[in-house]
Formats: structure tokens, sequence, C-alpha cells
């Protein structure tokens, strides 16, 4: 008794049809599914931190480029929710569960806001998409000061003393005054630290002489050094920036030295990461992914890289959340030591 005609005993026209079955099938694997599925609505993409600092700046290129190159049916539009030290942004993604018309850009704060506030959120909460880039920190001073080194800097503000000199950054125990307190913990000095709502004011305080010194990121200085406003001195970074175009009429990010060369061992490096809300499915994840990587190919992109003279790293999927574990613990270490850590 047979419970099945053997393939053999199928006639071939039946055999011939089921063979192009079979291949249809096997080529609509899981990716292929999960890119079939596209935003219905305007995407809405929140920015964690104010306006004109870093975050914001990429996040207003990535919904330029998005619209430019026609690279998604839906529009996008960019809301800044930077209230308490971004924990604003981070908690409405959080609420919006199982909502993928919302994603958002994240800094590292997205360790550092938790940890210091103790505001209920890990960005486990969230669902990862991608690593867009790795963002540097470089020591800045008013170009009109007399300080040419970092060395210079760091001997003054030992020789002033105590609580004398003003370092502005963007936030209170966030990524800027992280730094600070590295430095302070290396070098003996110690700073009055000023907090800012973004980058963007933090180099105009800077150039106004209402600061001594900032720990910004190149991209939210680059426009007042090039302007011959600013004068930078090192880069938290073990090596050096790699981009050799010129920026002013005699020097390139490539010029700057390593803080690590200039004998202040610091070195720091930021996320630039999207997100999107929890319970996000794998299609939704997957349009993501590669939305941004068709921007990543884009001229724009490319330019605004080396402009702000960014690392280009990127991640996504097990590899991302991976680095998200890491760093979370590395950011504990760091706040706990600068004393940082909620009570």
């Amino acid at each position: 008794m047979h419970l099945a005609t053997p393939p053999t005993a199928q006639p071939p026209r039946l055999r011939r049809a089921l063979i192009s079955t079979c291949l249809a099938l096997a080529t609509l694997t899981a990716p292929a599914l999960a890119a079939a599925w596209e935003p219905t609505k305007t995407v809405e993409f929140v920015v964690p931190a104010g306006t004109g600092g870093g975050a914001d700046q990429m996040a207003r290129l990535v919904q330029s480029i998005v619209s430019k190159h026609n690279l998604m049916k839906q529009p996008m539009v960019v809301v800044n929710k930077g209230g308490g030290a971004g924990a604003e942004g981070f908690l409405e993604v959080k609420g919006a569960k199982g909502e993928p018309h919302k994603i958002i850009i994240t800094l590292s704060n997205l360790f550092t806001t938790p940890l210091a506030t103790g505001v209920p959120f890990n960005w486990k909460d969230l669902t990862p998409v991608s690593m867009l880039a790795l963002d540097q920190f470089v020591l800045w001073v008013n170009a009109e000061s007399p300080y040419k080194t970092a060395k210079d800097f760091i001997d003054a503000t030992k020789a002033a003393g105590p609580s004398k000199m003003r370092m502005g950054g963007t936030g209170s125990k966030q990524e800027d005054q992280i730094i600070t307190a590295a430095i302070e913990k290396q070098t003996g000095t110690k700073f009055i630290y000023i907090p800012f709502k973004g980058g963007g004011e933090v180099a105009v305080q800077l150039v106004g002489k209402h600061l001594d010194s900032t720990v910004n990121n190149p991209i939210e200085a680059v426009a007042q050094w090039r302007a011959g406003q600013l004068r930078p001195l090192c880069v938290f970074d073990d090596d050096r920036i790699p981009f050799k175009t010129k920026v002013t009429a005699d020097m390139s990010w490539n010029d700057i030295p390593s803080c690590k060369q200039s004998g202040l061992d610091v070195d720091y490096l930021m996320l630039r990461g999207i997100f999107t809300s929890p319970g996000a499915k794998p299609e939704h994840v997957a349009f993501y992914v590669d939305l941004l990587k068709k921007v990543r190919a884009t001229p724009e992109w490319k330019e605004f890289i080396e402009r702000g003279a960014f690392n280009t790293t990127s991640l996504e999927g097990d590899a991302f959340k991976a680095w998200l574990t890491k760093e979370e613990q590395r950011h504990r270490q760091l706040m706990q030591e600068a004393g940082f850590l909620a009570k």
C-alpha cells in the first residue's frame, strides 16, 4: 500500500510545476519577506538632544537624503526631545511599543542618562537597528587664546588653580563631563564644568569667550574652526583622525594630534546609532537597515562624514547588540569612577 505517490511516478508536467513552485518558495527568504514592509505613514525621527548638535545635524541630514533621493514613499520628520538629558525622547519611543513609524538617533546618553538619573530606561527597552558611525571628541579653545597645544592648556589650568578654568559641554553627567572628569583624574586639574543643551550652543559660547575650553564633537565646531574662531588642541582617540583634506588654510583633521600623543592619555568615542520602538518586527528592522545602507552610500553622507571627522564604523544585528552590551558596562565603570551614578 502506497501512502504517497513517489516523485518519479508523477507526470513530467506536474513535476516541472512542483519544481518551479519549490524554487519560488526557496527564493522567498526571510530577508525578502522582511523587505516587503515599508512605512504607511509619516516616520517620526526623534532626536534626544537639542538643535544644532551632532545628533540633530545627523538626523536632519538623513531626513534630507531620504527626501532628495526618494528612498522612502512616506515623509520623515525630525522631532527634538532633549528634556532630561534625552530621557524625554527615550521614554517616548519606549512607550510606543509595536509602533514601527518611530525611530530615534542615540548618543552615548543611551547609557549615561539612565545611569546618572535612575530614569526607568535601558537600551534593551528599544529595538536596535544600526550603528551609523562613532563620533570623536576634540579639546577646543578660542583661537585668540595663547594655548597652542594640549600641554600648554593643561599647564595653564594647573597654574590657575582648582575651579578657575571653565569647561563647557553638552549636558550634565553625560559624555562631555565624563571626558572632563577623566582629564581631571589624570592631570590633577579641576575645571568649572558648565553644561549646555547642545553642542552648537557650546561652540558659540567658546567663540564668545564665555568658556576657556570645550570637548565638543568635530561636527559641532568645524564651522567656527574654519572661520578662524576656534583652535583644536587634540582628539580624544589613540590615533589621529584619518581625513587629510584641508579644513582651514593650513590644517586638516589629520593634522590634529591625538591627546595621547600630547601627553593626555584620555580616549572616548561616542555612539551615533539608530533604534526603533520595542516590539518591532524583523521586517521593520530590515527596512530601516536597508534604508540606512542606501543613505550611507550617497555622496552627501560621505561628505558629511569627512566634514565632521566621524569614525565610519557601522554595525547591525547581533554584532551591534554585543557592542551595546560591552559599552553599557564600560560607561557604568566610567561613571562610577567619576561619581556620576544615581544614588
